[in-house]
Formats: C-alpha cells, structure tokens, sequence
C-alpha cells in the first residue's frame, strides 16, 4: 500500500477483480464468466414465446421487475390530448424525417459501400443511428396498427442497410476506406460511437421484429454482437477492452438478451458498465462519457446529460436482470441527485450548453439552459425503468412531468421541426446559435446531428406502452387520457380498462374496469404528487386512502363494468424553487395539473413592449384564472393573473447606491400563460 494508486485506477480494477461476482448471482469462475461472453448460453432464460406481447422493455422474465409492461398494440390511445400528437407523429413527423434522411445522404452512406451510389460519406461519426432510431419508431408505430406503405419503405431500406454487413459482423458506414484502420482503437471507442451506432440498431431492430416478427435487421445485429464483437472485445487476456464511449450499448444488450434468451448479453452489459482499467482514460473523459470506471462507483449526475441518462437506463436493465443490491443503491443515490438538485421543472436535464452538460447542485439557468430533447426522453427511459423495478409513483411523477414539457416542447405541433434544446427563457434577437442550430433558430426540421427528432418520434410512437403495467397482484395505471387497454391479469383472465377524461386540462378521470371472469385483483391507480385535494370513489362509494405522490391500491372482487373515478386537484400553482437555485431567486413558476406554462410576448396587452418581459412582476395575493381556448395552438388551456409592468426610468445607472429608492412606473396589467409545450410554434417571441 505505499504505492499511490489513483482512485479511477483502485476502483476499475477492482472492479475486473471482482468481475465474477458482478456478473451475476450465482458468482461462476472467471472462465465461465468468459466462456459467456464467448457465446456459451447454457443456463439463459427461453426466448420469449411470443413476439408481439412485449412492452417497451419485456420484462416478463426479469427476476426483479416488479411490474411488468403491457404491450403497446394491447393500448388504443383515443380522442382526447396524445392522440393530436400521435397522429401529427404518424401523419407528418415519420413521414418528413424520411425525407429529410433521405435528402441529407443518410442512406446513400449505406448504398455507396454497395456501389448503388457515388455519393460520399455525409454526416458525423453517428449519423448511421439517425436511419436506427427512425427504424424504432417505425417499429412502435407498427405496433399500434400496420401501415403497409410505411412497412414496405422500412422493409426496402433495412435490407440495403444489412446488404453492408461485411462477413465479420462488421456494420459501420463511417469507419471504411480510409478509416477501417481506426476500428475500436480506443480513442474511436472514445469518440467515435461505434457501439451507440450499433446499440440503436439493436434497439431499432427488436422494435421492429416485435411489429412485424420481421428479424432481418436483428439478426444482423446479433451477427455484430456474436461474430465480430465478443469473439475480440471483452475482459479476457486475449481481448481487447471496450469503453462505451457514448452509453447505449449497454440496454440495447439487455434488451437483446430478454429478446433471444441468450444471457451472454447481460454479461456483456455488465462488463460495459463495470468499466476496463486497460483502458488509458482522463478524469474528464470519465466525467464527460460517464462511463470507464464501475457504474457502481458513482456518486452524482455530471458530465454530458444523455450520456448520463442513458448509463442509468443500461444500468437499471442490469439490475432488473441481476437484482445486484449495489446497483440499486447506487440508482437511487443519483436518482435523489437529479431530483433535489438537477431537474428543471419541466422535467428537462442538462444546464450547461459546454458539454451538453449536468452542471454543479442546483445550477439551473432558464435562459442558458440547454435541456437537450434527448436528455428529457432519456430521464423518461430512466424512471420508466426505476419505476418497473419499484412500482413506486415518485418515479411515474417524474416520467409524467418530463413526457408533458420537456419532452413535448421537442416537437412542433404541426410534428415538422424541433427544439434541440429547450430553455426556460427566450429572447429572439439574442444570439442562440450553437454547433447545432448555427443560425440561432431554436425550432428547425433537420440537424446535422439529428438525434433528437427520431427519438421523440420514437417517444410519441411507443407512449401506448407507458400508460399501465400488471404485477402478480393486478394492475397499475401510470398516466391519464382516454384510452383502453385489453390484455390480461397474471393469472390468464382477460381484462379490459377504458379511461374517460379531459386530462391534462381537467382532473376527473373514470376508469371502467371489465374482467373477462369476476375475479379479485388490485387496481393501483396513482395519485398525482402535485394533486393536493383527491376523490375516489368506487361504483359511486368514496375510497379513503388517497395520497399524493403514491398508488392507491384498490382491492375488491372485479366485475363487467364496474367504475372507478378520480377527481384531482387542478388548481393552478404557483411554484418557487430552492433558494439555492440563484437564477429563481425572485421567481415564480405556474402549474396546473401535470403542464407546466410560461408567457409569450405575443400573448400581452401590449405586445410590442412586452418583448422585454424581464419588466413583468406577478401580484403573489392574485387570484390565476384559466380557461380553455379551442383556437389557440391546436387547443389549449390559458391561464391569467394579475401583474404590472415595472419600468425603471430610463436614465438609471447601471450601478447605483442601495440607498436610494428606485425610481419606476408599475403598469397594471393581466398576464396570460401558455403551456410551455407549445411556446415558440408562431413567430420568433420572447418567452
């Protein structure tokens, strides 16, 4: 011990020290451990028996998910506030990111390697998993109900993408020619994305073998995975290490795993995530990847916000595989990090535009936030994921404030173009550009780094998926909107739920709940935690035991139509964040139900003036109204409170003394709110 050893170097060997037991429960000798990671299956769960009844995640044979999803063709999402969004998804989004793939060479970097083009390579180093993530949400989309047009697109454009596999396994458009030489060279490992590219593939893969049970795309990626990956890279001493680089190879192998059965894949997982120490790394490349050293070993949220996000998802995935207690703790050690200190009220992630970036505790900048789309739909996926492990609200909480802001501020409403980023405050005649909207638009239909529009395609797609999940004991119900769900309990009775609502824009809700056969089960249904009043009444009775930010059980012997309803608080709110967080000192959010609003200059008395709208104040005794406007941005709800319009006198100092009272003219006036989904979706405006 009197060597100075650094603590990246003490914790990552320890960690391939240790590797036998990490992997698993049953702890095997190192040589079964590599001998999984060769391709020896003896012991993997069956494949699942049947392709079309898995959710978003299958985890059907998860030893530690504690509620188990429901597949998305098991839920029609009805009339009423997600399916404008849907159907603008199917209609329009799906549609123009084709084209736009198409128009910006995405797929002639496929047919140049089969002479189909002459076209050169265009795009970055991950440009192959924009054509991967517009696959998956194809594959969600063909999961509600088939569109043989669409199909027969996707089914042309996946066999030109596996007519590149080149008989290794190798599947790369970027790293050929020139370049072939820089292969999983550790810095390409680093930067270069090689196995994000792959890890979406996978993802967009079993997406679409579970619309269709089409496994030409699957297979190629377990040819990548089986033939050219794990034969060369690994912990073995005749392999070379891996660094994901980018995490998202790590749920892809998990997801791949509860897809064939093959358990070689969550060791292979948890090889990624527990990190190699073979590998040469800085600090701020652990920092900045969040990945390198043990997952377990982390402490806080920092460095690049997706990176991050989608590390816990991967590592949430190999706890719901392996139930390894320190990944748990660790889980919920960052869990609580994000929530106290890092999470906009909107649900989005990321404070920092360098880096695209966690910042330090409780460094939340509105009009520098970056709050990247990707990071939002990431801490879905996350608490998604926590929230199958637990069953506990506080998750679904955090999904259902993220999916209705900061998710949905992403996309337009007419689906066309996108927000990259989302801030909380906004100037148009600012300078906003950056290395992804150089001209400062904050909405645009393509990037050249074009992650963000296919994954809230993907998110709009699958979000059936999301609205319930059955346990041994019955079934939950996660969010709110008119829609029916027909699947069935644990013990094979069939079971229909159908939802009546105006949700988000009002709080009752009627549930009625049908079994095939009479039958006691429970319906656990939540409680909002920003609904501080709630009734619920069964067949007309009142149900006590409603508590905010929690599932209501309810247990009885079910019958055909028998009614649960739910009333929820929607007064508006108005919320102030910790002292700490500087730039809310003296600031205010609304909320009504789950939408969070903001205030557009085009919206004020006085238009032209309110540009500045730094010069607003808001009266804390006044009383916010709302109503509902059917014209206004595809409908919605507006609120209104009393305020003024503070002006200081021109001629005042930039600096002046304390002393002196300040000279300014308050203006009465009535401040009118609009969901921050659908702010910037008319002319530039501040906001």
């Amino acid at each position: 011990m009197k060597k100075t050893v650094s603590r990246r170097k003490f914790l990552a060997s320890a960690a391939v020290s240790m590797l036998p037991s990490a992997l698993g429960h049953a702890q095997p000798a190192a040589g079964k451990v590599l001998s999984l990671l060769a391709g020896d299956t003896a012991g993997a769960a069956s494949p699942q028996a049947s392709w079309k009844d898995a959710g978003v995640i299958d985890v059907s044979h998860s030893p530690y998910a504690k509620l188990h999803t429901v597949p998305i063709r098991a839920v029609t999402i009805q009339e009423g506030f997600w399916s404008k969004r849907r159907k603008t998804n199917l209609s329009s989004s799906i549609p123009s990111m084709h084209d736009e793939l198409i128009a910006h060479g995405r797929m002639d970097n496929f047919l140049r390697l089969e002479g189909k083009s002459t076209e050169p390579q265009k795009g970055p180093v991950y440009s192959d998993s924009d054509i991967y993530k517009w696959t998956e949400a194809v594959g969600f989309a063909l999961q509600t109900a088939d569109q043989p047009a669409l199909r027969k697109t996707t089914d042309a454009m996946i066999r030109e993408v596996v007519a590149t596999q080149e008989p290794s396994g190798y599947l790369n458009t970027y790293y050929v020619d020139d370049r072939k030489s820089l292969r999983m060279l550790y810095p390409t490992q680093e930067t270069g994305h090689e196995l994000y590219n792959i890890g979406h593939m996978l993802q967009g893969a079993v997406a679409y073998y579970r619309a269709t049970g089409d496994r030409t795309l699957l297979d190629a990626g377990i040819r990548f995975v089986d033939d050219f990956l794990m034969p060369n890279y690994g912990p073995g001493a005749n392999q070379k290490g891996i660094v994901a680089g980018h995490p998202e190879i790590e749920m892809a192998l998990v997801e791949l795993y509860r897809t064939t059965g093959n358990r070689k894949y969550v060791e292979l997982a948890g090889y990624i995530l527990h990190g190699d120490s073979r590998i040469p790394l800085r600090p701020q490349q652990i920092t900045y990847m969040f990945c390198g050293i043990p997952f377990t070993s982390r402490t806080r949220l920092e460095g690049h916000a997706v990176r991050a996000m989608y590390a816990c998802c991967g590592a949430t995935d190999y706890y719901l595989e392996t139930g390894d207690p320190a990944y748990w703790k660790t889980l919920n050690t960052l869990w609580e990090d994000l929530t106290l200190h890092q999470l906009y009220v909107t649900g989005g992630v990321g404070a920092r535009q360098a880096g695209e970036a966690f910042g330090d505790a409780y460094e939340l900048p509105n009009a520098r936030a970056y709050g990247e789309s990707c990071a939002a739909i990431g801490n879905m996926m996350w608490n998604w994921r926590m929230l199958t492990a637990s069953g506990e609200a506080r998750f679904a909480d955090v999904m259902e404030r993220a999916l209705y802001n900061g998710i949905n501020s992403g996309m337009s409403l007419d689906g066309t173009t996108y927000c990259y980023r989302n801030p909380l405050a906004f100037d148009p005649s600012g300078d906003w550009s950056d290395r992804h909207d150089p001209e400062g638009h904050i909405r645009n239909p393509w990037y050249d780094t074009t992650c963000c529009p296919p994954n809230l395609e993907r998110t709009f797609a699958s979000l059936p998926g999301y609205f319930y999940s059955t346990s041994e004991d019955g079934v939950y119900v996660h969010l709110y909107d008119n829609s029916a769900m027909s699947w069935q309990l644990h013990d094979g009775n069939e079971l229909k739920l159908v939802q009546t609502t105006n949700y988000p824009w009002e709080g009752d809700v009627k549930i009625a709940v049908t079994p095939a056969t009479p039958s006691e089960f429970v319906m656990y249904v939540r409680i909002p935690g920003w609904s501080a009043k709630n009734v619920v009444k069964v067949n007309g009775q009142a149900i006590g035991g409603a508590r905010p930010g929690s599932y209501l059980p309810i247990q009885r012997k079910w019958s055909q139509n028998d009614v649960i309803d739910l009333s929820f608080d929607m007064t508006p709110q108005m919320l102030k964040a910790n002292p700490a967080v500087t730039e809310d000192r003296g600031r205010i959010a609304f909320q009504r139900g789950p939408v969070v609003f903001c205030m557009e200059h085009l919206d004020q008395v006085d238009a032209e003036q309110a540009k500045g709208l730094a010069h607003y104040s808001v009266k804390l005794d006044g009383q916010t109204t709302h109503h509902y406007e059917p014209n206004l941005l595809d409908g919605v709800m507006v609120l209104e409170h009393p305020g003024t319009i503070t002006r200081s006198s021109a001629d005042t100092q930039l600096y002046y003394s304390a002393a002196e009272p300040l000279t300014a003219k308050e203006t009465p006036a009535t401040l009118r709110l609009i969901p921050y989904y659908a702010w910037a979706n008319r002319t530039p405006a501040a906001m």
